[in-house]
């Protein structure tokens, strides 16, 4: 008997993605889980390609969250009806931003296809973009927290906006302000306690910068906010390595509990060396089918053979 063969997934994976400036200041209102898929696609952006497969299992490895698949088929069916809108100096433009999305059954995989009109916006980014970590946007789990944290990197190296902005604005860019001019969180309390300070709680945990804000009143309403951006903080170390090296960690993990190891143990496993597990186990496998050994029960053999090795207790 078999007990283990080597698992080979594609792994999403650059650290930093590039968004163009005029659609991280679009107005547009994603659910959490559409600001997912769409950052994972960004991670494996080329430019001249138009289909894509997104691995929903990256996700939930990446942020710790379980989407299940109707929320996914929610969030895909609502993006292909969605206007995307963003306004520049020169013009005001609608669009959606993809052709389709297709399920492939059993596997956990997405493949897309973006409509030829967005890839203007993705690719054209050598003079104009704005860089944030995958990582951190995954991280946020309010999409008022992701949908800051990338307006607010646009700023990070001058530390602040120019200059205060109206209030109205940040809420448009939020999708907080319908074509009718219909405003959610109109009470500057409930902005603040729903929108902004969860935002801030967020991103000051799970991102690469530190974000604050002022609020200025024009009369005896307030009316304008200031962002302010700090990148000099020390941010907690895992938020640092490598996106790569966290992510097949954790898949290493996920592929040795899915053959019947806790999570404890699986841990301990590959901290002692995810490659010399896979030694281990095609050392047993070929012993197996040579007769040599019968393996009846693989999680106990596993975790008999690692614990006179003393990786794991007994």
């Amino acid at each position: 008997m078999e007990i283990l063969t080597k698992e080979d997934a594609q792994i999403a994976g650059e650290l930093m993605l590039k968004q163009h400036n005029a659609i991280t200041s679009g107005r547009y209102d994603f659910s959490a889980c559409q600001l997912d898929l769409v950052f994972l696609l960004l991670s494996q952006i080329k430019e001249g390609q138009l289909t894509y497969q997104i691995h929903t299992t990256d996700i939930e490895l990446i942020t710790g969250r379980k989407w299940n698949i109707s929320q996914f088929t929610d969030s895909t069916e609502q993006l292909l009806t969605r206007m995307f809108e963003l306004e520049t100096e020169e013009s005001y433009t609608q669009f959606v931003l993809f052709q389709y999305f297709r399920y492939l059954k059993g596997t956990r995989t997405i493949e897309l296809k973006l409509s030829e009109i967005a890839l203007p916006y993705f690719f054209d980014l050598k003079n104009n973009f704005t860089h944030f970590q995958l990582k951190s946007v995954l991280g946020c789990s309010s999409k008022f927290a992701k949908r800051l944290y990338m307006i607010a990197c646009q700023w990070r190296t001058v530390g602040k906006f120019p200059k205060p902005i109206p209030i109205i604005e940040i809420k448009r860019m939020l999708g907080l302000v319908d074509k009718k001019g219909n405003e959610q969180f109109k009470q500057i309390g409930q902005f603040k306690e729903f929108v902004l300070d969860i935002a801030k709680k967020q991103i000051n945990e799970y991102t690469d910068i530190s974000f604050d804000y002022q609020l200025y009143k024009k009369g005896r309403s307030f009316e304008f906010i200031q962002i302010f951006v700090d990148t000099s903080k020390n941010k907690p170390a895992q938020l640092e390595i490598d996106f790569s090296n966290d992510l097949g960690f954790q898949k290493n993990v996920r592929s040795i509990m899915a053959y019947g190891i806790s999570e404890e143990y699986a841990l301990l496993i590959v901290k002692d060396g995810y490659d010399g597990f896979i030694k281990f186990v095609e050392k047993v496998n070929e012993r197996a089918r040579k007769g040599e050994i019968k393996v009846e029960n693989a999680p106990a053999y596993i975790i008999g053979s690692y614990q006179k090795k003393g990786v794991i207790p007994k």
